[in-house]
C-alpha cells in the first residue's frame, strides 16, 4: 500500500502571515514539517498558493506544486495536488503545514488503521490531561464508539458527566482531544471535496462533521505524544523553548 503525505501551506494566515516560512530553529517550519512525513512516508509533497514557500520548498531539496489560492479547506487544496500529480497513492495523509513537531509514531498509528480496509477516513486523539484543557473551544473533543470509530467532533466538553462537579469529570471519563492530523483513501478524499457544507460542521466551524454527517466512517487511532501547532508569533516562541527542550534531552 503506497501512503504519501501532501502538506497544505498557505502564506496569507489572518494571525501569522507567512508562518511556513517563520525560522524553528534554524530551519523553516515547512521544511521541519516535511522531514518529519520523509521519515515515515513514501513521499512527501507541500501544495501551496504562493511562489515564496514554493521556491523555499524547492530550495531545501523538496518536492512542491502550486494550488489555487482559493480553496476554503486545506483539504480541498490537497485534492488539486493530488489531481496535477497524477499519484498513484493509496492513501494521502493531510499534515497540516504548521505542525513542525508531528511524531513519526504518531504518522505509523495512522498509516497502521489502513490495514483494515474499511477505513475511509482516519484521524488521532490524545486524552486531554486536566478539565481546563478541556474546556477550551479551540481544542475540539472527539466521541468515538466502542470500535474507534468517531460518533462526534464538538468544540464543547462532550460527553456531559452527569451528576458530578466538573472538576471529577476526567477521572469519570477519558475526556479525547482532536489532533488534527487526517489521512483519507484516494478516493474517498476525491468524493469528500465535492461535498457541500453540511449544517453541523457550519455550527461547530469542524469540516470533519461534514463528512460524518454524509455517512463516511472516521477511524480515530490514539497518541500519547502532545504536538505544538503554530497558529500566531507566540506559539513560535513556544514552539523554539519546545525544541530546545528536545535537543536538551537527545543529549542527556
Amino acid at each position: 500500500m503506497k501512503i504519501i503525505a501532501i502538506i497544505p501551506a498557505r502564506y496569507a494566515s489572518t494571525r501569522f502571515p507567512g508562518k511556513p516560512l517563520a525560522i524553528l530553529g534554524g530551519k523553516s517550519v515547512v521544511q521541519r514539517v516535511y522531514e518529519q512525513a520523509q521519515q515515515v512516508l513514501d513521499e512527501a509533497v507541500v501544495a501551496t498558493d504562493d511562489e515564496r514557500i514554493f521556491n523555499a520548498v524547492e530550495a531545501f531539496g523538496g518536492k512542491a506544486v502550486m494550488t489555487s489560492p482559493n480553496h476554503k479547506s486545506g483539504t480541498d487544496r490537497i485534492q488539486e495536488a493530488a489531481e496535477s500529480l497524477h499519484t498513484d497513492a493509496d492513501v494521502i495523509i493531510n499534515i497540516q503545514g504548521d505542525e513542525p513537531f508531528i511524531h513519526r509514531s504518531q504518522l505509523e498509528t495512522v498509516c497502521s488503521l489502513f490495514d483494515a480496509p474499511q477505513t475511509q477516513i482516519a484521524t488521532l486523539g490524545k486524552p486531554f490531561e486536566s478539565i481546563e484543557a478541556a474546556e477550551n473551544p479551540n481544542s475540539p473533543k472527539i466521541v468515538t464508539d466502542i470500535n474507534g470509530y468517531a460518533l462526534y467532533f464538538s468544540r464543547s466538553v462532550i460527553p456531559y458527566i452527569r451528576g458530578k462537579n466538573m472538576e471529577e469529570w476526567l477521572s469519570s471519563y477519558p475526556f479525547l482531544k482532536h489532533i488534527g492530523l487526517y489521512a483519507y483513501r484516494r478516493e474517498v478524499l476525491a468524493e469528500i471535496t465535492k461535498l457541500p457544507q453540511s449544517p453541523l460542521e457550519i455550527a461547530e466551524s469542524l469540516e470533519q462533521l461534514r463528512w460524518l454527517q454524509n455517512g463516511y466512517r472516521i477511524k480515530v487511532g490514539v497518541t500519547d505524544i502532545e504536538t505544538v501547532g503554530i497558529d500566531t508569533p507566540e506559539d513560535l516562541l513556544r514552539a523554539e523553548e519546545f525544541l530546545r527542550n528536545q535537543q536538551k534531552a537527545s543529549q542527556e
